[in-house]
């Protein structure tokens, strides 16, 4: 899989888990929740999904400080 591919992907994925969030804080609407069920094991690979998608864009930074300095 091109990394590009990869870093969209998970990034739509980052967007769409802090949207959730969003939802969370200001309406008390859990939309994983409300798709897969309350702690069903669908909903905890989607929030694990997610949550490993967070950790690999943090070196999404350290590629954009490297393409700035090159």
């Amino acid at each position: 899989m091109n990394t590009k591919c990869l870093d969209y992907t998970l990034l739509a994925l980052v967007i769409i888990g802090a949207l959730n969030w969003g939802l969370i804080g200001l309406f008390r609407f859990n939309l994983v929740t409300f798709l897969f069920g309350d702690m069903s094991w669908l909903s905890r690979i989607v929030y694990g999904i997610v949550g490993i998608g967070g950790l690999y864009l943090c070196s999404v930074f350290g590629r954009i400080r490297s393409m700035s300095e090159a």
